[in-house]
């Protein structure tokens, strides 16, 4: 009897310490979800004041260059039925090429990426082995592979138009391409007979891959373009500039010019093009650059040279951003970084690149007259949005501009306009710190601020000069099943220039 007692003393126990954690487990399930409501509700009331008024003419934006179509596949059920177990044992820092150029180069870039959960575009070199991934990946069921416009510009100019913005777009498009477009978006460019494909191979978090597993959501493109690397639609876009006359002018696509496509040379005057095209726009007409996937240390350093000095605004990811920060510190690369860094090791690198053009400029404006200073960085990450810009600039609605961008990098990755809140993840605390130093301020994000600014100063140059900006951070709604990552970047990057113009 002795020992029945004590049994059932034991299950009465467990079924007590069960009954706790569910209720427990409930009660944390609702405070999560009441704060994402609160969230949410904050996020939608800042959006909300961006509406202009009937008498506010809709802002005139222009952008270049390139588009293609993208054939949009599940990553590792097209690896796996094509290449099987032919699974790298170790994703070594070598994955991490600018060009691809056989299958086992191709599985062993995928993996280094996969596993980083990284953002990926490279280059296909080999274009017969191109051509037949895309066959391959034409026969797979036509549930699991979709076709979409793509390329930087068209998927931007389309955001832009969705925004109320009036677009002229700078790029080549086949007749099958086009009708895609919005017809109200001007079109400064050739029709060709036939678009440059990209093959987007798609993964969601907890994806798995051999040994593999994606930690998130995201992307790996091969491209093996013939069009896009030319720049062909700078003259036809600059023609068009002169009597346009945008608020914004926006360069994007330049990542696709890979050093193999040209000759000695060649690539430098194309460059040359574009920096004509962005020094010719009159001081009211603001200049952006939106980066990319870059990986020849070459391109970055002709980019540093012939575009950086003429914008005065920067759009990237958290992987593009601590790239951009270690060729102007230091001259070189990055690999895959983390890919969900703390914002205060985002908004410390924010500054050291703000400030790295900002002496640039100091150093070279007066025998460069063109020249201008850098004004706005927007980062975009999975679980935030962070915006700098100069106080007084003529970049206003920051803290909308913030909002806004974390609201369409949810409503794009979930393909959805309606938001959820039991479909969201959160990924931020409730607090978090504005810089990596000691003793740094922190800022709250919650129903009294959903989202946080603040301003500060930034000294810079030899006679330490103090210049204040304004930094909004705005908490993303993470989508808990995405569902299309590619041109993610480009929506939110659009959606935040459009709300500050």
């Amino acid at each position: 009897m002795t020992a029945l007692r004590y049994m059932g003393w034991i299950t009465g126990c467990s079924v007590l310490t069960a009954f706790v954690s569910i209720i427990w487990q409930a009660f944390i399930a609702l405070q999560t979800l009441n704060r994402t409501t609160v969230l949410l509700t904050g996020l939608l009331a800042i959006e909300g004041s961006l509406k202009r008024t009937a008498l506010e003419p809709a802002p005139k934006v222009a952008i270049g260059y390139g588009a293609c179509t993208d054939l949009q596949i599940n990553a590792t059920e097209f690896l796996d039925r094509y290449y099987g177990r032919r699974i790298p044992v170790a994703a070594a820092t070598t994955g991490s090429r600018a060009v691809v150029n056989n299958e086992d180069e191709l599985l062993q870039s995928f993996a280094y990426y996969f596993q980083n959960g990284a953002a990926a575009e490279r280059v296909m070199a080999n274009s017969t082995l191109f051509t037949q991934l895309v066959g391959y990946a034409k026969v797979m069921d036509k549930e699991r592979i979709n076709w979409y416009m793509g390329g930087n510009a068209p998927l931007m100019a389309v955001r832009f138009f969705m925004e109320g913005a009036q677009v002229l777009l700078g790029a080549h498009m086949s007749r099958k391409l086009r009708p895609l477009l919005p017809k109200e978006i001007r079109l400064a460019g050739d029709e060709i007979p036939n678009d440059d494909i990209h093959l987007i191979l798609e993964y969601k978090a907890g994806d798995k891959w051999g040994p593999y597993v994606a930690p998130r959501a995201n992307r790996y493109i091969l491209h093996n373009d013939r069009n896009n690397p030319h720049l062909r639609a700078v003259e036809q876009l600059t023609d068009a500039l002169k009597m346009y006359q945008p608020q914004l002018l926006v360069v994007s696509g330049l990542q696709m010019m890979d050093m193999f496509t040209f000759k000695s040379g060649e690539r430098e005057a194309r460059l040359q093009q574009v920096q004509r095209q962005l020094t010719s726009q009159p001081q009211g007409t603001l200049n952006h650059f939106e980066m990319a996937s870059y990986v020849e240390l070459q391109l970055l350093q002709q980019l540093r040279h012939f575009v950086l000095p003429y914008v005065d605004s920067l759009g990237m990811n958290e992987q593009e951003l601590s790239n951009l920060q270690q060729v102007l510190a230091h001259g070189r690369t990055t690999l895959a970084t983390d890919w969900n860094p703390r914002i205060a090791h985002t908004l410390d690198q924010m500054r050291q690149v703000f400030i790295s053009l900002l002496e640039d400029y100091e150093d070279r404006s007066s025998s460069d007259a063109k020249r201008r200073s850098i004004s706005r960085i927007h980062v975009h990450t999975l679980a935030y949005q962070a915006i700098l810009t100069t106080a007084g600039s003529k970049w206003k609605n920051t803290r909308a501009a913030a909002a806004k961008a974390a609201l369409t990098a949810h409503r794009y990755v979930c393909k959805s306009q309606f938001i959820n809140p039991e479909a969201v993840l959160q990924v931020l605390d409730d607090s978090f710190a504005t810089s990596a130093q000691a003793d740094a301020p922190r800022m709250r994000i919650g129903a009294a601020s959903p989202v946080p600014c603040w301003r500060e100063y930034i000294q810079y140059g030899r006679h330490r000069q103090r210049l204040e900006v304004e930094i909004c951070v705005a908490p993303v709604l993470v989508c808990r099943e995405a569902r299309k990552t590619a041109g993610a970047g480009d929506n939110i990057s659009a959606s935040g220039l459009a709300a500050q113009l």
